[in-house]
């Protein structure tokens, strides 16, 4: 029997990026992975949507220029997956070799096993291979790094075909010409902004409150929403799913709605994004002596189970299901394993919603913030006011800051909707991890123009330094303490 020092079950990010870290250093270590390596983060999620995403902003961008030719014509989606498999493809070969070269050079220390992985008791795993045949091996350390799949709901019949999730979505043949999306999260407000973008396919959005994306801030909600329904989309609000089926080849949904009134609609396809379950299916985790809470997860103190050998990143644990936050598990458990690890903080993790335009988030927002009774300050900076955005004929967005209410003024968080938002909130990021103030940011000499310009006087608006003074311009400028959800004007 093969013995290693850590066994990584699952080739997705988290479980990746914890077998690099572990030949860093220099541990025996064997990967096993059922499928492909790159996992759902990879095939079916956040680089394969996001090529989607990029594809169809720069086709509503081309369409909606005001330079745009009147003869512009939209790809054939036949194009449009082709560009995305080759993102994919691309990505994958690039994982692929790097194993391949590693398995090479460093055989006496790690190895490739493309297999199914089953734990029969704390350090024993047996290998089962597509060809029939069997392996035990032994691990000092296992963790589980397997990811999640869609959740589905057993009163709706998912064929992956007319009515699918974001497993079966990316194998479509054509746009559709409605699409109908259960779920107002992330992943179901990113697919309408999609195939909303592309032009060619009328998005239906069942949302059962009166707004979307209910775990943000209702300026930030808004403003989606109304990008949203003026690409066209159209949100059912404060509705309730009776029934979805297929009937002649189309989606036929009924929906009951808070003033008592219930409708029938149809589209040609549906899109269920109602949550995601772990992989937890065939590993044997009750033969090491694990048990489920009441969540279907297994419970786990920074990524270590009650098993102390034993332990679980990525899609795998109840936190944040992130590509970013499973790779960073994921080498932080190697690092504990062996003593090295730094502490592991959630608080500047940094986000992305891919919508129209991008929204991105670090830290707090003033929901949680209010919460947690927590008083604060929070400045907000349009993008009508950067130069960089009117340069870009998009004046469309803002920064939201919030910092202590107090002499310090620590950042706890920051919100972003508009171009170039994802690239603008690393550095904030760093500040929080760093408990620093906002003073750094209001002195800092930026790039002009840029986005990240807005930043600066969001901060400097909130010491009152701004060169753009809010009280001037108080439609879209402004400063606020905040106490018990009490808002004072600064």
């Amino acid at each position: 029997m093969e013995k290693y020092d850590i066994a990584v079950i699952g080739g997705g990010p988290s479980g990746y990026a914890a077998t690099m870290r572990a030949l860093d250093l220099g541990k025996k270590i064997i990967l096993i992975e059922r499928d492909k390596i790159g996992g759902a983060g990879l095939h079916n999620g956040a680089l394969s949507s996001k090529t989607l995403w990029e594809l169809s902003k720069n086709i509503y961008n081309m369409k909606h220029s005001e330079l745009s030719f009147n003869h512009y014509e939209l790809p054939p989606y036949s194009k449009i997956a082709e560009l995305m498999n080759h993102a994919v493809q691309t990505r994958t070969e690039q994982l692929q070799y790097q194993l391949n070269q590693i398995q090479t050079l460093h055989s006496h220390v790690f190895r490739y096993a493309n297999g199914s992985g089953s734990i029969l008791n704390k350090n024993q795993i047996e290998i089962s291979y597509s060809n029939g045949t069997h392996e035990l091996i032994w691990a000092d350390n296992i963790i589980i790094a397997t990811g999640s799949r869609p959740r589905k709901l057993p009163t709706i019949p998912i064929d992956e075909k007319i009515i699918m999730t974001s497993d079966g979505i990316h194998n479509l043949k054509d746009y559709p010409e409605s699409l109908v999306i259960l779920g107002a999260g992330v992943i179901g407000c990113e697919f309408a902004t999609i195939f909303a973008n592309f032009g060619k396919t009328k998005v239906y959005l069942i949302d059962k409150t009166d707004r979307i994306l209910p775990f943000e801030d209702e300026d930030i909600a808004l403003m989606v929403a109304q990008n949203l329904e003026h690409l066209g989309v159209h949100i059912h609000k404060n509705s309730s799913l009776l029934s979805m089926e297929i009937e002649d080849g189309r989606v036929k949904y009924i929906l009951d709605f808070k003033d008592g009134k219930t409708q029938t609609f149809h589209a040609e396809k549906a899109l269920i994004s109602v949550g995601r379950v772990p992989n937890f299916e065939g590993l044997g985790l009750q033969n090491a002596g694990l048990s489920f809470n009441s969540k279907g997860y297994i419970d786990t103190k920074d990524g270590q189970s009650e098993i102390p050998n034993i332990y679980f990143v990525g899609d795998t644990t109840a936190d944040i299901c992130l590509v970013n936050v499973g790779e960073l598990e994921g080498r932080h458990v190697v690092e504990k394993i062996y003593g090295k690890e730094q502490p592991l903080i959630y608080e500047n993790i940094s986000t992305i919603m891919f919508l129209h335009p991008e929204v991105a988030g670090v830290g707090m927002n003033e929901q949680e913030a209010q919460k947690k009774g927590i008083p604060y300050q929070v400045a907000t900076y349009t993008y009508d006011y950067i130069g960089r955005a009117l340069c870009m004929q998009c004046p469309r967005g803002f920064f939201k800051i919030l910092v202590s209410d107090d002499e310090h003024r620590k950042i706890l968080g920051m919100r972003a909707i508009g171009e170039h938002a994802s690239s603008a909130i690393q550095g904030v990021a760093l500040l929080i991890a760093q408990n620093l103030s906002i003073d750094a940011i209001a002195e800092l000499i930026h790039p002009h123009p840029s986005i990240i310009e807005g930043i600066q006087e969001c901060a400097r608006m909130l010491l009152g330094k701004s060169i753009i003074k809010p009280e001037f311009f108080s439609q879209s400028l402004n400063c606020f303490k905040v106490y018990d959800g009490q808002r004072q004007k600064i």
